[in-house]
Order: structure tokens, then sequence, then C-alpha cells
């Protein structure tokens, strides 16, 4: 959601550290999920909202208040109307603290940047730069800083495949749920 705002502000020459122009854009999108697709206005912009630069542009615009406020309501919106699972760097603390499950993913900084640059194909030095830069901000940031929530499962998925990932998540869900 906050990388379909960075592209809305990006596209309409927004900067995105301009708190007080990018509370009425975040109030305004119409920021849907259909069939794996990410909807800005309508349009599918699933492909555009994983461009480096809307990557730097939503850490930023994502320090907003104004768009936290507006991303939070939206989400909460979502999870009253539907059965959904959300990710995101404050989705257990902030926007869903009562959640039956929460579980913090996590990898060592350097795998991530190796498994963004075999996605995207660019340097892999410069992603962990990006995302050193990243996780810098996302965890000083005043507004819902980066943590893990106390009652968060952790999982350190560093040295697993994506279907270890899975059945790690799986069996944290079947023991909450069944309990």
């Amino acid at each position: 959601m906050y990388r379909a705002v960075a592209l809305w502000a990006l596209r309409a020459g927004i900067d995105p550290e301009d708190a007080h122009r990018l509370a009425p854009l975040a109030r305004a999108a119409r920021i849907e999920f259909r069939n794996g697709a990410v909807l800005l206005n309508g349009e599918d912009v699933s492909a555009e909202i994983r461009k480096p630069e809307v990557t730097e542009a939503a850490s930023k615009v994502s320090a907003s208040p104004g768009v936290r406020q507006a991303m939070r309501e939206e989400q909460r919106r979502i999870g009253m109307e539907n059965s959904v699972v959300m990710e995101g760097r404050d989705i257990g603390t902030v926007v869903f603290p009562d959640a039956q499950v929460k579980i913090y993913l996590d990898a060592d900084a350097g795998e991530r940047a190796r498994r963004r640059a075999v996605e995207t194909g660019a340097s892999a030095a410069a992603i962990a730069a990006e995302i050193a830069r990243r996780d810098h901000r996302d965890r000083s940031r005043r507004e819902a800083p980066l943590t893990q929530a106390p009652d968060a499962e952790y999982i350190d998925s560093t040295n697993l495949s994506p279907e270890q990932v899975e059945e790690a998540i799986l069996k944290i869900i079947r023991a909450r749920i069944s309990n």
C-alpha cells in the first residue's frame, strides 16, 4: 500500500518527504488487491511498485504520519471486512496489535540483498546499501517504527527455502489456532 502511494507521489511530482502533500494523496488513493494484482485507482501497478525508485520512495512516504494514518485506517477496514493475512513493518505492533497470530519474518541483510538482486537483476551491493538505509529509516522513525511485537513469533529465513518458511509459518498458525 505504501508502495502504491509512493508511486502515485512520484508520478504527481510530489517529494516523498513532503508530509503535507502526501497525506491528502494517501487519503484519496483507492488501493485494491485482486487476483494477486495491486490496483491503484483502478490501474494494475503490480510491476511498477517493485521498481527500485518506488521502493526507496515508499520508505520515505511511510514516515509521514498522515500517510500512516490513512493506510492504517484502510488496512483495518480491509481486516474487518475480510479474513486476511497482512504483511508490513507495523502490522503486528500498530495496525493489528491484537491479531491472533503474529510472525516477525526476518533475514540477514546480505541475504535479503542477494534475493532482491536475483529477483531484479540489479547489483547486490547497491541493493544492500538501499536495504541498510531503509532499515535504519524505518527503525528510527517517530511514527510506528519497525520493531518486533512482543507476542510475535520470530522466524529467521536467512537459510530457509521458501517451502521451509511456509512450513514454519503454518506450524505457528496451527499451534495458535488449535489452542
